[in-house]
């Protein structure tokens, strides 16, 4: 004899399923990067930065076998990332309340026998400031640009599937 709570639990998760299905819900798939791209070398200004770090991770979640540099296989060149920082409000003291991070990254992909391409993009974020907990807004400047590194990390590997 089946119980009243395995009825119970069985027509909520079919309930579940169903509203999930009907409202458009489905899990994301990991890129999928054309076959000329999935050995590649990478290479970048400086291959000891926290964004280079992601973007190999990224790659190697994606399925990607990175090699050393060889004619025959694309090479990823990530420049120098660039953070710009600009005011968007005032205290009434004239101290800064709030800023806009600019966060760009250029990236260049070369295929054998293919022109070179050269992508740029910049993510934004804003943050408040507060002279009075400076060291806590320290931290959450650095949690917000690790962020943003792993978003751009993600995005150049999302871009290069569309090449």
């Amino acid at each position: 004899m089946v119980s009243f709570n395995a009825i119970k639990n069985t027509l909520a998760l079919v309930l579940m399923c169903f509203v999930l299905s009907s409202c458009g819900f489905h899990l994301k798939k990991a890129s999928s990067l054309p076959d000329n791209l999935k050995t590649l070398t990478l290479k970048g200004d400086d291959e000891k930065s926290t964004l280079f770090a992601a973007l190999k991770n990224e790659l190697k979640a994606s399925n990607v076998e990175l090699k050393p540099s060889a004619k025959d296989i694309a090479q990823l060149y990530l420049r120098k990332e660039s953070i710009e920082r600009q005011t968007l409000s005032l205290f009434q003291n004239g101290q800064v309340a709030e800023y806009e991070l600019a966060y760009g990254v250029t990236y260049i992909v070369k295929r054998p026998g293919e022109k070179a391409i050269e992508k740029r993009f910049e993510l934004y974020r804003n943050y408040q400031d507060d002279p009075d907990h400076a060291l806590a807004k320290a931290k959450e400047l650095e949690l917000l640009i690790s962020e943003i590194r792993d978003q751009a990390s993600r995005r150049i590997v999302r871009e290069l599937s569309q090449l």
